[in-house]
Formats: structure tokens, sequence, C-alpha cells
């Protein structure tokens, strides 16, 4: 892509650390939004929970990519922690929305984070971005979240909603749980380990958040996962190859459940998600395959 203007939520996270030195070292000009005080420059103003946004400080941007929200498997379920996921990703949404649609010139594009928690547990089913969304909390906080983007869609703002599976990553997400764990000779199947699990590499993550910024054709809902699902088994086998471990030691699903409480429906429920818009319009996968995905967390 040419040389931009982008802003970026969640730009401290596991996804948004990386998207930023991505485009900063490809020379795009890159500005942070941030809960506190600007301290820098490259910094603007906003508070989800407040809902404010300094929408002055958003002008000249042509691009937004929006990631910021509580990690949903940072603490066990409980209520108030479910309504901060819900309220940390609905409200920024619809303040960043509203501000970007009171611009006098609006950005081209808005990439906002969503998550394959949209369709549910699909079971051996396999979905791609035609199917509905699921039943259960999850599912419910997606929906809500999509739509709480609609002030920017109806300025006319090319609104995409990037449904990311689990990123495979050494220093975040579920496999920097895992990869520890493994490398101890304490890893295991979770459960069944029937159940699919949806991975995309971290590489490939930002390649495809940055693909959807510069791809006018598309628009709405897009699945952010490797080509080809694989189940916990698969997942399991993968990390003892990599990282030369015995992998002996299955979680049951009762032990997952007394841990994480409502959580463990995530875990030990799957998404078998095809993401049939971004091959269609042409992205290449680095790592297509769990094994390639791993090698690359564990260097």
């Amino acid at each position: 892509m040419d040389s931009m203007k982008i802003a970026v939520t969640g730009s401290t996270g596991l996804i948004g650390t990386e998207l930023v030195r991505s485009l900063r070292a490809d020379g795009h000009e890159v500005l942070r939004l941030v809960r506190r005080r600007p301290g820098a420059p490259d910094e603007v103003a906003w508070d989800p929970v407040r809902q404010y946004v300094d929408a002055a400080g958003l002008a000249g941007c042509e691009a937004v990519v929006h990631l910021a929200g509580a990690g949903v498997a940072d603490h066990r379920w409980t209520a108030a922690y479910k309504k901060e996921i819900r309220d940390s990703r609905l409200l920024g949404t619809a303040a960043l929305a509203e501000a970007l649609a009171s611009l006098d010139t609006p950005p081209k594009v808005l990439v906002s984070g969503s998550a394959i928690g949209y369709y549910g547990d699909t079971g051996d089913r396999l979905v791609d971005e035609s199917a509905p969304a699921g039943e259960g909390f999850l599912p419910s906080v997606c929906v809500a979240w999509e739509e709480a983007a609609a002030p920017a869609r109806e300025a006319g703002i090319r609104t995409v909603f990037a449904r990311t599976g689990l990123v495979v990553a050494r220093h975040g997400g579920a496999w920097a749980k895992l990869i520890p764990l493994f490398r101890a000779g304490l890893g295991g199947r979770l459960g069944s380990g029937r159940q699919y699990w949806s991975f995309i590499a971290l590489h490939d993550e930002v390649a495809a958040l940055r693909f959807l910024v510069d791809t006018e054709s598309l628009s709405g809902p897009v699945n952010l996962t490797a080509p080809e699902p694989v189940t916990n088994r698969e997942v399991t086998a993968a990390m003892s190859r990599v990282l030369r471990r015995p992998a002996l030691l299955p979680v049951p699903a009762a032990a997952v459940r007394l841990v994480l409480g409502e959580a463990a429906g995530d875990v030990l429920g799957g998404q078998r998600v095809r993401p049939g818009r971004l091959l269609s319009a042409g992205f290449g996968f680095a790592f297509p395959d769990i094994e390639t995905a791993t090698r690359a967390a564990a260097r």
C-alpha cells in the first residue's frame, strides 16, 4: 500500500504491537489511541468507557484499525468481567465510529475487530462469512460489537469486521500459555480433543489486517483464520513434534470447567471456520498450516 496515515486502537496488545511495528517499518505514519494523557506526537486521547474520542486528533487519517477490547480469556467469567468484555467492545466501537463519522473528511476505511466467536460452537460444521450468528454470550457480544460500528458505515466509511481466530504467537494469546506447558512436558489435549480450533499465525494476522485496509472491494465480515482449521488433538500433536516433547497428559473436560468456569465452553467447544472472503480476494498465507504456524511462534 502507498504511505498512509493510520490510527490504531489496542496498539499495546499482542496484535496491535506487531501491526504498528509492521506499518512503521514500511513508512506509514501511525497514530496510537491511548487511555491516558497523550505524551507523544503520535498519541491521541480516547476513553472507551466514557465514550470520549479526541476526534480532532484523528483529522487526516486515511484508515483506522480498531483492536481494543478486554481479553476474553484473561480472567474467569464473573458477571463483572463479562460486563467488562462487552462494554470494552461496544462502548469503544460506538464512540470511535461516531467520532470518525463527525470528521469533515472521514477516513476511507475502518477495520474493526471482531471474532469467530460470532459463530458459536459449530461442531464439525464448516462455516464461512455467510453463516448466521450462534447462540450464547460470545456470539451475542460479537453481534452487538459489529452493530456498534453503524455510524461509520452510515457515514460512507468502508467498514470491515475482522473476525479473528486463535492467534498463534509466542508472547500472547492461547499459545503463550501452551508453549511453556509443552516445553515442560506437561502438554496434552483438552477434553476430547475433537473440537476444532481455527487458528492464524500472528504474522498472517497482521498481514491480513493490512490487506483489509488496502483492498477496496472488501467490506463487512471477513474471517481471519488459516485455510484449514484443525482439531485440538491435531494442535497437540503439532506442538509435541515442534517442541520435541511428549504430549501424554490430557486435561479432562471437568478440570477445564473447574479452572475456567463458563469460559470453558469456548475452549471445549470449537469453531470450524473457513476464511472464504480472504481467499477469494487473493490473500496469501505465509503460515497456512498448524505446524508451520507453531514453528514460527516457538522460535
